[in-house]
């Protein structure tokens, strides 16, 4: 039986890695979807949002495939934040973060071109945040890794260090929820093993 190709619409490094760990070995097909057409401010419904979109636009590409969009968000006191615009706000950010807690939302949508048929689902994490001095705090921000990274921190990077506790799925806040993939997949109508190579 031939495998159904799996599309990752997305550019991140962590999100592929996450798939080859569990032996999908998805085509990458960035979106390149503008993020800043969408304006919601509520965080579950804007991962959604996004990461529909951003399957829906590699789509086309494809004949047969299922197709992958996600987009994470962390929320901290009610306020929305995706990847940090510069090295500036990033530590801004952390200072507020330090000592805290936000929540990890990520938005996962699969276009099932096969059946034509399409899930999105959102999945949240809560993030305990260390107490960090001001020191660390542009130490971290130094190393790069916070501007590359929704919330301004990779928890599979140096981040880890900061993070004191999580309370839901971890790979969530890597960049997918393993879980909850599997769970849509099943939705589907396959077996998340019919995936690996």
């Amino acid at each position: 039986m031939s495998i159904t190709p799996f599309v990752l619409a997305s550019a991140s490094p962590a999100r592929r890695r996450l798939l080859q760990t569990v032996g999908i070995e998805p085509i990458v097909r960035p979106s390149d979807f503008d993020e800043s057409q969408i304006q919601l401010s509520e965080p579950a419904q804007l991962v959604k949002t996004l990461a529909q979109y951003k399957a829906q636009t590699v789509a086309p590409q494809f004949e047969s495939a299922l197709i992958m969009g996600c987009d994470s968000v962390l929320s901290v006191n009610n306020e929305i934040h995706g990847k940090p615009v510069d090295a500036g706000e990033a530590i801004a950010r952390w200072r507020i973060m330090q000592d805290s807690f936000g929540d990890l939302y990520t938005g996962h949508a699969l276009i099932d071109l096969n059946q034509n048929r399409a899930l999105v689902k959102s999945q949240v994490t809560r993030v305990y945040f260390a107490p960090m001095t001001d020191k660390a705090i542009k130490a971290y921000v130094a190393t790069g890794e916070p501007l590359k990274c929704a919330g301004a921190f990779a928890l599979e990077g140096f981040g880890s260090l900061f993070v004191e506790k999580i309370e839901g799925c971890h790979s969530n806040v890597i960049g997918l929820s393993l879980p909850l993939l599997r769970q849509m997949l099943a939705e589907l109508g396959y077996d998340v093993t019919d995936f690996w190579q």
